[in-house]
C-alpha cells in the first residue's frame, strides 16, 4: 500500500488523539489558532485535523470546493500541508483571506478562489502552482436548502428541488475530484434533513453520488453536535416538538470517506 500519510506504525500506541472509530463525540469545537465559529454554516476543526493526519502527509495539496470562513484550510496550514479553496460568496471569501495568514506554517501556500466550484478551472491554478495533482479533497456543502447562504442562484443552498442539488453537487465532485490524485482519499461532511413530515437522507444521496462515480467507499463515520445555532437555547422546546409529535432530534452528521480508484 502506497504511503498516504507521516504516520509512524512502528510507534503506533503514541497515536492516541487520532480516532480510528466511527463514532466521533466531540463536546465543543476547537477554536484555537486563527479558527472563528462565527460563520453559521462552517464545521468544527477537528474533522479536517482527523482526516489530514490519516489520509494526508506535510505539504501534501488539500482541496476544499466549500471554503466557507476557511476551517479546513486554516487546519491544513496548521498542519503543514497546502491549501486550495474555492468560496462562492465573496465576503466570506475575504474574511478567510485575512485570516489564514496568520496562522503558523508561513511556508505553506494556501490560496482562496472566489468562484463557482462547478466550473472553476482547477487546472489552470494547479499549473500556477507547479503541481499536477491534489492529494486530497473535502466536500462540506450546504445541507440542500436548511440555512439559506446568499441570493445567488449558483449557491448549492438555493436549488429548487432535491434533484438540482444533487445535479449541481455531482458538478462539485466531478470539477474537484477531476483533479486527485489516483489512489487518494477524499471526504464529505453532510447530514440528513425533514421534509414534508419525513426524512431526506441527504447524506445517503450525496454517498451515492461517489459510489456512481467509481469511488471506493472505506468509511461512514458518525460525528454528534450538541452546539448548533439554529438549535442553541432551545434544547426543551424541540423535546417538546419531538414528544408531540412523531420524530427524533437530529444530534448526528456523517463523514463519509471514498477512495478515488480510477
Amino acid at each position: 500500500m502506497a504511503k498516504y500519510n507521516d504516520l509512524d506504525i512502528a510507534n503506533w500506541k503514541n497515536y492516541n488523539e487520532i480516532y480510528t472509530d466511527t463514532l466521533w463525540l466531540i463536546d465543543k469545537r476547537d477554536n484555537s489558532g486563527m479558527h472563528s465559529g462565527s460563520y453559521h454554516g462552517n464545521f468544527i476543526p477537528q474533522i479536517p485535523y482527523q482526516l489530514f493526519k490519516r489520509y494526508t502527509k506535510k505539504n501534501d495539496w488539500v482541496l476544499d470546493p466549500f471554503a466557507g470562513s476557511g476551517t479546513s484550510l486554516i487546519e491544513a496550514k496548521y498542519l503543514g500541508r497546502n491549501g486550495i479553496g474555492i468560496e462562492l460568496l465573496e465576503e466570506i471569501a475575504i474574511q478567510a483571506k485575512n485570516r489564514i495568514p496568520k496562522e503558523i506554517n508561513p511556508d505553506n501556500k494556501i490560496e482562496i478562489y472566489i468562484d463557482d466550484s462547478r466550473t472553476f478551472n482547477l487546472n489552470k491554478v494547479l499549473q500556477n502552482f507547479k503541481i499536477r495533482n491534489v492529494q486530497f479533497v473535502i466536500f462540506h456543502p450546504p445541507y440542500w436548502n436548511i440555512i439559506k447562504f446568499s441570493e445567488d442562484k449558483r449557491d448549492l443552498s438555493n436549488a429548487n428541488s432535491i434533484e438540482e442539488f444533487l445535479f449541481g453537487f455531482g458538478k462539485v465532485i466531478d470539477n474537484a475530484c477531476g483533479v486527485l490524485e489516483k489512489n487518494r482519499y477524499c471526504a464529505i461532511v453532510i447530514g440528513d434533513m425533514y421534509l414534508n413530515s419525513e426524512i431526506v437522507p441527504l447524506g445517503f444521496k450525496c454517498m451515492n453520488l461517489f459510489l456512481d462515480r467509481g469511488y471506493k467507499l472505506k468509511a461512514i463515520i458518525v460525528k454528534n453536535f450538541e452546539e448548533t445555532k439554529g438549535k442553541l437555547n432551545q434544547k426543551q422546546i424541540w423535546r417538546y416538538r419531538a414528544l408531540a409529535s412523531d420524530f427524533y432530534i437530529f444530534k448526528h452528521e456523517y463523514i463519509m470517506v471514498f477512495k478515488k480508484v480510477k
